[in-house]
């Protein structure tokens, strides 16, 4: 029997826009002759994803590498405090506008847990702006391991004492979060806010474009 739902945070729950705070950090040099801003706000997502599959290290300096390493790529002169900015920006972010009612509604019937890439001071601040008590909060930093690893979702297991089978796991990071469970035995609904094609290499996983459907599907 189903009773705990667990979410991704950042990108699920928490509107995590990572491209407008590095825009506003690096401002007039994003404009620099040469400088593609899609491509290199591309290249740094990818190098943040490059960087959680290496061997464990905080989440703030997976942050700060990443955007040093995506800035040397494309010329920019790169500073301490551009880190440090972009850093202190995570717990700034709050909630997409559906999300507190829904979990709120959601906790009438289930335990719900946030498994997160992140440290734990970072999202404190992140579910202070949700205004919902969560059940467990389980981080990268709890694991030393990042999602796509399954030494994270393992880890979350444990954690909350439960096994596949009385877990449903909500995310919108295909990569991150629906890819590593295939096969695990757990329930997942993949969060898809950004109109992603679907890929059928890894179902089944039910798709919604937000969390408003999620009580109607889990029977609420």
């Amino acid at each position: 029997m189903e009773n705990l739902v667990t979410f991704d945070c950042y990108g699920t729950l928490i509107d995590f826009d990572l491209d407008r705070a590095t825009r506003r950090i690096l401002g007039e040099r994003l404009g620099m002759d040469g400088v593609d801003e899609a491509e290199f706000l591309r290249d740094f997502r990818v190098m943040r994803f490059q960087a959680v599959l290496e061997p464990y290290r905080p989440y703030r300096e997976v942050l700060t590498a990443s955007l040093e390493h995506a800035m040397r790529l494309h010329g920019l002169p790169y500073r301490r405090e551009d880190g440090d900015a972009l850093v202190a920006a995570v717990p700034t972010f709050g909630p997409f506008p559906e999300v507190p009612a829904v979990l709120a509604r959601l906790k009438e019937r289930y335990e719900i847990a946030i498994i997160s890439n992140t440290d734990d001071d970072l999202i404190a601040g992140n579910l202070e702006r949700m205004g919902v008590r969560f059940d467990h909060v389980i981080t990268a930093e709890q694991a030393r391991a990042y999602k796509p690893s399954r030494r994270a979702f393992e880890h979350a297991l444990r954690a909350t004492g439960r096994t596949p089978d009385q877990v449903i796991h909500a995310a919108q990071g295909f990569e991150y979060d629906i890819i590593p469970t295939f096969g695990l035995g757990m329930r997942r609904i993949w969060i898809n806010r950004t109109g992603r094609r679907r890929s059928r290499a890894y179902m089944p996983y039910e798709e919604v474009r937000d969390m408003s459907p999620l009580p109607g599907l889990l029977g609420l």
